[in-house]
């Protein structure tokens, strides 16, 4: 077992009308003047943001609305949150909505006190010493990122070099974990099936991501992780077929936050080759962050599987019920492999590049990626096996067969 810290204080306000505590919360967090910060229109339609602003009215707690978040979260509205909140003297900050939104607030709060360009802190020039304070109200569970340290922006791509692409990035500190989370699994009926499916597949990978480790005795923590897997497998396509069921939409909200608040990764070595090759696949591609995880994970998984066999079986007998009768713990690991790929496929998801874009990467994408993914052939990515250039090349044309 490894040495660990965990820190997880957002509080959570769970279930049916969780939304009539906001303005109690935010006045409990120091809020006076907040910024409303949304995707498009799906929160007007919904109604929730006009109830988000009569509450704040009521409360008589100023506010300022900024909208126009989209999927893998750009930078350019990033730094207009952070104009506008220094322009109007916003002293708390509030996502309405889900994992884009959550981390285009977190960065607009590490840009409100940090004196350079926020962007630095994704690409290792800086280091944020504080972040203002934040609070969510959960739209789509998928990210966790409601009680996570983690942030992901993408700065849109420039002119030079010549082949320019978009660059997506992390930066992950517990400064930036919101204060509070409101979740009301109704407020999630409304997701498109697809958008639903690929919530499904982030939040297994986010246990996944810490799962497949060279920790091999950590039972508790390897007990809750496959807990979690397996609520997701099982209520994830009932969902998709009973939409309007409050029972299983709540599992997976909840499932959503736990996956990815660090319970799963206590005492082990967490190993995100997956996100971060996929990263450079929405970067490019802009495609759904679920489904370009969906579509790496079969690959990956097989180019390192050897590197621990007995913990791939583990999940194929654990997680993915598949019986534990093979000669050997490679064969059990990859019908577990089989197993989760089909799954996939089960939900609408693509398992591999073709799938998920329509047509085959040309070799030149899949270098430029992969070149992108190890900063340049400087860095290795994941902890289970440590990925170079060519490792990851090659399970980018692993994916696109």
């Amino acid at each position: 077992m490894q040495d660990f810290k965990y820190y997880a204080p957002t509080e959570v306000i769970f279930g049916r009308e969780a939304e009539s505590q906001l303005s109690t919360m935010i006045k409990k967090y120091g809020g006076s003047k907040v910024l409303i910060h949304y995707g498009g229109q799906s929160a007007e339609r919904s109604g929730l943001l006009k109830q988000v602003r009569k509450s704040l009215t009521a409360a008589k707690i100023a506010y300022v609305e900024l909208g126009g978040v989209v999927p893998n979260p750009r930078l350019s509205l990033v730094r207009k949150g952070i104009e506008l909140c220094k322009a109007e003297n916003v002293d708390f900050l509030l996502a309405v909505g889900g994992g884009s939104v959550i981390d285009s607030v977190k960065a607009i709060g590490y840009g409100l006190d940090y004196e350079g360009d926020v962007w630095d802190l994704f690409i290792g020039k800086g280091e944020a010493k504080t972040c203002r304070a934040l609070g969510v109200v959960l739209t789509i569970p998928a990210a966790g990122s409601e009680m996570s340290e983690g942030c992901v922006i993408t700065k849109e791509a420039e002119q030079e070099p010549v082949t320019p692409t978009d660059m997506k990035r992390s930066y992950d500190v517990d400064l930036c974990r919101p204060k509070f989370a409101i979740m009301n699994p109704e407020r999630t009926i409304s997701l498109p099936p697809y958008q639903t499916a690929c919530g499904i597949t982030d939040i297994m990978m986010h246990t996944m991501e810490r799962y497949f480790s060279h920790d091999d005795d950590m039972l508790i923590t390897d007990a809750v992780a496959e807990a979690i897997l397996r609520t997701v497998r099982q209520c994830g396509p009932k969902l998709l077929i009973e939409p309007f069921d409050y029972q299983l939409r709540a599992q997976i909200m909840w499932a959503g936050s736990i996956a990815h608040n660090g319970l799963t990764g206590c005492g082990t070595t967490g190993d995100w080759a997956t996100h971060n090759i996929e990263h450079e696949l929405s970067a490019l591609y802009n495609v759904a962050h679920g489904a370009g995880l969906a579509a790496v994970w079969p690959h990956w998984a097989e180019y390192v599987l050897n590197e621990n066999p007995t913990r791939f079986a583990q999940f194929a007998v654990n997680v993915m019920g598949v019986a534990s009768t093979f000669r050997s713990a490679k064969s059990t690991a990859q019908e577990g492999i089989n197993a989760m790929r089909q799954f996939y496929h089960s939900i609408g998801m693509p398992t591999s590049i073709p799938e998920l874009i329509g047509r085959k990467a040309t070799e030149n994408e899949m270098q430029l990626m992969a070149d992108k993914c190890t900063i340049g052939k400087t860095s290795t990515i994941g902890n289970l096996k440590k990925l170079m250039y060519n490792d990851v090349l090659t399970i980018y044309q692993m994916a696109n067969e």
